[in-house]
């Protein structure tokens, strides 16, 4: 089977590019992503050392000779003046003096010339110049030395940094060339990050970031801890995007100045305003209410008015910022918004959210999560997302589910947005099994109900109208109720904790736990859920019992034999002392490794039977998981005992916890037999 990297290679050569370079190069240069790679793209984007090698110091010339540093600037002057023209990186800010001039004039952010003439055929040509955000451009400096003008400086010529143009149609189709485990670990190294540590859900996460790109008027919200990298991919990763602190926002600059000239603001000319630091910072400058209302407005209708003029605009709005609490504290004293600036905690406003990505969930970026292999230049990706604004994927929903009559239509409509933006990036050929359409759904209808649980807290009038995010299968008529995942995370941590109370308080319980009822049924655990355990999917199920099977072809790493070590614990404790069990383990391993799994087996069998479990085993190549008692249950089991994700570090709490360990997604049926 061909390597990711070689089928990367062959389907996309030259629009791909190693993603460990753009470090290399980078430095200390405060110069963003996409132009770095739009520079690797021409001199580095085969895979060949050679080739690369002398890209790379191509490169590095191309940023030490033209790249302009604000503390370099005068000496760049002086070459432009000897020379009489040179050619520069900087950042272009473009504004109409309508006043004695009536002309177009450009500043330079790190060369720091200012009111420089620039042609109209420019500005027009690349009207983003006029934003007020600032582009980065390829320009030729001119110099006069005539006696007789006021501006010396001129712009001889003038290229924006990004792909000049691109074959939507060629990407989509060769999509089909790729799994689509494949297709989102190239999405990931695209992004810069190493798919390996990431599972399906958190590659989800991330790649939600790009929602917002590829949907017109969408509002995503995203809250969690520090250094997580929620604000690197509206800053770096795409020319149509733009960053700015939310301290710094104002009606004008957002939307409309209406003084003076009464200019665009940045929604009239960006595809994507990212507010940065969207939080509430003690003595900062209160929020104005003026601004919510006309961005309220702006996020239902797509519009914002100008004097007596309205103005549509397509820009989706992103707002990140850091928590101050952790979730569960979160959740029992007030709700997910609370760090935002108090101004925007309106359930009006609120409402219009489409999604709020679990920020929490991102762990914090260390230097080995980042990817050193073949991902597309994002400037490439950029202009495809750019492309596929265009369309709308949302139909699908139709042909597959149908959506509960409950939901209101701003509920509706952010599930199809956010499932339409999904659909793009994930699978632009539109060709999704009946599964990946319900995969997709779930975590949009998530990130909906995230915001919705939080408005009935934040404004009582949502109360008197609860609505219920269920969805029926068309094929089947079976039902689904998506959950967010920090709830049930909260309710089996609580769960845990009061099962510990009551162990402790022994003969004098707190509360009288009702007989439980066990009934045939299925779990459906996913990526990340916490507040499991052994005891809790199986104690209940297997007490009693004297002879237990599990069968389990994949016991043979070091940590699988440790899940099996903590499930014979589990059962250690879940019966009398004086009990013995007899336990019976089918597994199988590669033949050179049979007797290396043998001597594990052995040592394993000889330490639990001090628990009163007779431990013994045999090799025997089967595909199906389950445990099957002799009190009559079988659990089958879609990954065996191996549920638990990888864990971090030497000193973890997780690695004496079971409750506290992350899931892997899988699902587990609890059969009478």
């Amino acid at each position: 089977m061909m390597a990711l990297k070689d089928k990367i290679i062959q389907h996309f050569e030259g629009k791909v590019v190693r993603k460990d370079l753009t470090a290399l190069v980078k430095g200390n240069n405060p110069v963003p992503v996409y132009v770095l790679e739009y520079l690797l793209g021409q001199y580095c984007a085969i895979d060949d050392e050679e080739v690369i090698k002398a890209g790379i110091q191509k490169v590095r010339d191309v940023i030490r000779d033209n790249y302009v540093h604000r503390s370099d600037a005068e000496i760049v002057k002086a070459k432009v003046r000897s020379a009489g023209s040179y050619k520069i990186i900087d950042k272009i800010n473009v504004s109409l003096n309508d006043t004695q001039a009536n002309m177009y004039e450009a500043d330079f952010a790190n060369l720091g010339l200012r009111k420089v003439p620039i042609a109209d055929q420019m500005v027009l040509d690349n009207p983003k110049l006029l934003s007020g955000g600032g582009v980065w451009c390829i320009v030729t400096v001119g110099y006069s030395h005539a006696d007789d003008i006021s501006m010396r400086w001129l712009i001889v010529d003038l290229k924006p940094i990004q792909v000049a143009n691109v074959n939507l149609s060629e990407y989509v189709e060769l999509r089909k060339e790729f799994t689509t485990e494949e297709w989102l670990d190239l999405l990931m190294h695209s992004i810069g990050l190493n798919p390996e540590y990431f599972n399906r859900r958190d590659k989800f996460i991330q790649l939600s970031r790009l929602i917002p790109h590829v949907e017109n008027n969408y509002n995503y919200i995203e809250l969690g801890p520090k250094g997580t990298g929620k604000s690197h991919i509206f800053s770096e990763l795409s020319p149509h995007g733009v960053l700015v602190s939310g301290g710094d926002v104002s009606k004008a600059r957002l939307f409309v100045n209406n003084t003076g000239k009464g200019a665009i603001g940045l929604v009239g000319y960006w595809d994507v305003v990212a507010l940065d630091e969207f939080e509430q910072e003690k003595g900062g400058r209160r929020t104005d209410a003026d601004l919510v209302k006309i961005m309220q407005n702006y996020m239902a209708n797509q519009s914002f008015n100008r004097g007596k003029e309205t103005f549509q605009a397509t820009a989706s709005m992103a707002f990140v910022g850091n928590t101050k609490h952790n979730v569960p504290y979160m959740l029992k004293n007030s709700h997910l918004f609370e760090s935002i600036p108090e101004g925007y905690i309106k359930g009006a406003f609120l409402d219009r959210m489409h999604m709020y990505v679990p920020g929490w969930e991102v762990s914090i970026l260390k230097s080995s999560v980042f990817s050193d292999q073949y991902g597309f230049i994002v400037d490439y990706l950029a202009e495809l997302l750019r492309e596929l604004r265009k369309s709308d994927f949302s139909g699908i929903i139709d042909e597959k589910v149908r959506l509960d009559g409950s939901l209101t239509t701003r509920d509706k409509t952010a599930i199809r947005k956010s499932f339409s933006g999904l659909v793009k990036l994930i699978y632009p050929d539109k060709q999704l099994t009946d599964d990946e359409v319900y995969e997709l759904l779930d975590f949009c209808i998530e990130g909906r109900k995230r915001v919705k649980d939080q408005l009935y807290i934040i404004d009582e009038t949502f109360r008197s109208e609860v609505v219920d995010f269920t969805y029926t299968k068309l094929s089947n008529g079976e039902e689904v109720s998506p959950e967010t995942l920090e709830k049930l995370n909260y309710q089996a941590a609580k769960s845990v904790h009061e099962d510990i109370k009551e162990e402790e308080e022994g003969e004098q319980p707190v509360f009288v736990k009702p007989k439980l009822e066990l009934k045939p049924h299925q779990i459906i655990l996913k990526d990340n859920q916490t507040g499991i355990s052994y005891r809790k999917l199986f104690a209940d199920y297997l007490k009693g019992s004297e002879n237990i099977t599990l069968q389990d072809p994949y016991i043979r790493m070091h940590y699988q034999f440790r899940n099996l070590l903590e499930f014979c614990i589990m059962l250690g404790n879940n019966k009398e002392p004086e009990q013995e069990i007899n336990l019976e383990v089918v597994s199988w391993n590669h033949e050179e490794y049979l007797q290396d799994s043998a001597s594990n087996f052995d040592e394993l069998a000889s330490s639990v039977l001090e628990l009163g479990i007779h431990l013994t085993y045999r090799f025997e190549n089967h595909h199906d998981r389950y445990i099957a008692a002799d009190n009559g249950w079988k659990i089958t089991l879609g990954r065996g005992l191996d549920i638990f994700e990888k864990m971090e570090g030497r000193y973890n709490v997780a690695d004496i916890d079971q409750t506290k360990r992350k899931c892997k997604a899988c699902e587990m049926t609890y059969l009478r037999i």
